[in-house]
């Protein structure tokens, strides 16, 4: 589960580079993704708690895990916490992401384990910090139209990867059509599998210091340090 999500979310993410180009964009759903990151490049920093599900009908896979995502767009950090399946009343760490812009470290809790890489500017590597941007680069996109969730509208839209080699071939989003926040990404890849974010809560503008978005091992007995740079 681990390594889906990680792969998930390499996939979902990319760095932003708006593009204007590209005839088969369409005119209601770039006005719309315009006032999502406009409104999200407002702010300085953003918390979100999150639930991220895999499905897989063909497998008989089903599994969900919860996590919490704080990131600074502007400075390209990030720190992304997913925990335990299991339930609990407090839950359980199962693995951290943590980049300050250079360097990222992804903590294996169970394995106590970090892994440290250079942050991949290339645009194909795992960027969270950038997930209410994503279509500004590399994609078509189209409006489906409107659909309620829970007695709320939302607005629909497709996007599709111009790179045909991604081992995906749709992101659909659901994004609120009175905060112009997204609300939930659902990623379809070519194995069948579909990956699902849904944004439980959002909080704009929170306070965080800066060593929230890097790893220290003195806070973790024993920790295997794993220098993949």
């Amino acid at each position: 589960m681990k390594k889906l999500l990680i792969f998930s979310f390499s996939i979902l993410i990319t760095n932003v580079s708006f593009a204007q180009k590209g005839a088969e964009k369409d005119a209601t759903a770039k006005a719309i993704l315009n006032k999502v990151s406009e409104k999200y490049r407002a702010y300085d920093a953003v918390k979100t708690d999150f639930d991220f599900t895999l499905d897989n009908p063909q497998a008989g896979v089903k599994e969900t895990q919860s996590g919490t995502l704080i990131a600074k767009s502007k400075a390209n950090k990030f720190k992304v916490t997913i925990y335990s399946p299991e339930t609990s009343a407090k839950p359980e760490i199962a693995q951290e992401i943590l980049s300050d812009g250079k360097t990222q470290w992804t903590y294996l809790k169970k394995d106590n384990e970090v892994q440290i890489n250079n942050v991949d500017n290339s645009g194909e590597g795992l960027n969270p910090a950038q997930v209410f941007t994503i279509y500004e680069h590399g994609y078509k996109y189209i409006y489906n139209g409107e659909t309620k969730i829970g007695g709320k509208t939302y607005q629909e839209i497709d996007l599709t990867p111009e790179d045909i080699k991604k081992s995906f071939f749709k992101v659909r989003l659901e994004i609120d059509k009175v905060k112009k926040q997204i609300y939930s990404a659902l990623i379809f890849d070519k194995n069948g599998n579909k990956y699902t974010y849904t944004l439980r809560s959002f909080v704009p503008n929170i306070q965080v210091p800066d060593n929230t978005f890097s790893f220290d091992p003195k806070m973790h007995k024993g920790v295997e340090v794993v220098d993949l740079r």
